[in-house]
């Protein structure tokens, strides 16, 4: 669960930026801050596997790359998705052509996963903000009934189980992952 934490007076998103990082990390959104949940043993696998599934398949061919727990300030709001994928020419970076630490962009695709005690709905308007600002691909992950609800711009949300296959960006099209692939790295 995001939980409000408590301040006497306002802040903007410039003076929260400017504030020491904390663990779990907070988020900025609609002139409040929230700190997340500290991840538990499922959501810390299945992030770590699914990073590193997406980081083998897309790295190497320079088509995108996955960031666990990456923070992501855009259109007034700071957050920080589980997963944050962005296809590789979108990654900010420096002249020298290093990877930027600030990203001010939206991902292409963003993962959260559902920690016991966890509302759905604040991680549901997380992916949605993310898709009304350019985001193609969003996975709300259940591990408490294995299922994946799914956002795309423009369509209806769909959840899957078992065997379903997974949507994934179009840049990655060598790769396939089914729902029950993703809740087998927890065996």
């Amino acid at each position: 669960m995001l939980t409000a934490v408590n301040s006497s007076k306002k802040i903007t998103l410039e003076e929260f930026l400017e504030l020491p990082e904390t663990k779990p990390e907070s988020e900025y959104i609609n002139n409040k801050i929230y700190q997340k949940t500290m991840p538990q043993g499922e959501h810390s696998a299945i992030q770590a596997y699914l990073s590193s599934a997406i980081n083998q398949v897309g790295r190497p061919k320079q088509l995108v790359m996955a960031f666990p727990e990456l923070r992501c300030t855009f259109n007034g709001r700071s957050i920080v998705p589980d997963v944050s994928v962005f296809a590789w020419q979108r990654i900010p970076r420096k002249p020298n052509g290093r990877i930027e630490n600030r990203f001010e962009i939206a991902p292409d695709w963003v993962i959260e996963i559902l920690s016991p005690d966890q509302s759905p709905n604040q991680l549901i308007n997380k992916i949605l903000f993310c898709l009304n600002n350019g985001t193609q691909l969003g996975w709300l992950i259940d591990p408490e009934d294995e299922s994946v609800l799914i956002f795309q711009p423009n369509q209806q949300p769909e959840v899957r189980y078992d065997s379903d296959s997974l949507p994934i960006l179009s840049l990655l099209t060598d790769w396939q992952l089914s729902v029950a692939d993703l809740f087998g790295w927890l065996y």
